[in-house]
């Protein structure tokens, strides 16, 4: 089954081709004002609905609220609704983006805290996506031949990545928490995969190299 979880971040206006046509639609709070301005009834609305006006959420088949003091934010009320529910892929939209950065951050490091057995999760936002690969696992990547792609250690340094298809290859090495180094790579051929041994990396996916962009990693 695969959900869409629509955050209160900003939107890209392709965003909403993942939205369309999902089995589950869950929304985040105040990501009702995206699918209302969308025209898509949401499944389920969950938060504490302190950024929502009641009219975004009237009609919706499901409200769960919650208290305005918690230990986890809507976008991860959300997602663990999704997974609950029996999703075994779940994009997030809306889920960066926005005056709030802290917010933008902690739902990049939602993908780290997710079980490898419980779903596939990816971020969108336009062209972007973000995923997560883990120590053992290999990524096939998406992307065409020039597009970007960046790779950083989310959980501790990752060891033993390499790549394949990318202009700067990896061959086992290890890419450091906090190191830049695998920011700005990019597709050279097609198929192209990552893998890595032990710890997990974020992978960003998605847009144009820009030109002098000085940040392609050095073998």
């Amino acid at each position: 089954m695969r959900a869409v979880v629509v955050s209160h971040g900003e939107v890209d206006p392709a965003d909403v081709a993942h939205v369309r046509g999902a089995d589950l639609i869950i929304v985040a709070d105040g990501g009702s004002d995206h699918v209302r301005r969308w025209g898509i009834e949401p499944h389920v609305v969950i938060g504490d609905l302190d950024s929502v006006a009641p009219e975004a959420v009237m009609g919706t088949a499901r409200v769960e609220r919650h208290p305005r003091e918690k230990d986890q934010t809507d976008t991860e009320l959300a997602l663990a609704r999704a997974i609950a529910s029996g999703a075994d892929e779940i994009v997030l939209v809306g889920a960066l983006g926005g005056p709030r950065i802290d917010h933008a951050l902690a739902n990049a490091l939602l993908l780290a805290g997710i079980d490898r057995a419980s779903a596939r999760v990816r971020i969108v936002h336009g062209p972007m996506s973000m995923r997560l690969v883990r120590g053992g696992e290999r990524l096939v990547l998406g992307g065409k031949e020039g597009e970007l792609v960046s790779l950083l250690a989310i959980a501790g340094d990752a060891r033993g990545v390499r790549t394949e298809g990318l202009r700067y290859p990896l061959d086992g090495e290890t890419l450091r928490l906090g190191s830049s180094r695998g920011v700005s790579n990019e597709v050279s051929a097609s198929g192209a995969a990552v893998s890595v041994a032990e710890g997990a990396l974020l992978v960003v996916e998605g847009g144009a190299l820009a030109a002098g962009s000085g940040q392609q990693p050095k073998p």
